[in-house]
């Protein structure tokens, strides 16, 4: 552990935008199956054995449009953002967290909520970029300021500024499939 601690110090950038894109791409893999894509069925006379049957697949270009915005924006965005507001407000202080979270909220939040919504629509060759962002925007951002507000506070107080990147993909794992899922459902009122 402490071989790959010391490489990943050595290569902060490869290592936190990798490990938060994998996060990001994951988090779709699991709304999916989780949320709503894939669904099972229960044992009938007519499936007899199966005690489990799939409805659906994996939307497979779903993922990878996911991951393509998270490596292409939100890795990328978020590893010079957090550089950057630790340059700017250095420490770990109660006043220090305090601004960092607020600029979070105010700045980097409605830049990556919106980068989601628009990035996801370019891929897929939407008409209107900004129909879904216009839908969700306001409601993903509602609720991802009471979550990353406290998520953000834990980030920027406890995890050295080396790791902070890959941690946030961690936390993001969870709001990122609640963004898929918000993402799939207007998809299937249409």
């Amino acid at each position: 552990m402490r071989r790959l601690w010391a490489v990943f110090k050595s290569h902060p950038y490869i290592g936190n935008v990798l490990g938060y894109t994998t996060l990001f791409a994951s988090a779709d893999l699991i709304q999916q199956s989780v949320l709503g894509k894939v669904s099972v069925s229960a044992p009938t006379e007519e499936n007899g054995d199966e005690s489990l049957k799939k409805t659906a697949d994996m939307d497979w270009y779903q993922t990878g449009r996911v991951a393509t915005v998270g490596f292409c924006f939100h890795a990328n965005f978020n590893y010079h953002w957090l550089r950057a507001l630790e340059r700017a407000l250095p420490g770990g202080g109660a006043k220090m967290v305090t601004a960092k979270v607020v600029l979070d909220q105010l700045i980097a939040a409605p830049l990556t909520i919106s980068a989601f919504y628009i990035g996801l629509s370019l891929l897929e060759n939407k008409e209107d970029l900004f129909d879904d962002w216009r839908q969700k925007f306001w409601t993903s951002y509602k609720a991802g300021v009471v979550y990353w507000s406290t998520m953000q506070a834990i980030n920027f107080s406890l995890v050295p500024p080396v790791a902070r990147t890959l941690f946030l993909g961690g936390i993001a794992l969870t709001f990122t499939v609640f963004l898929c899922h918000m993402k799939r459902q207007g998809r299937q009122k249409q």
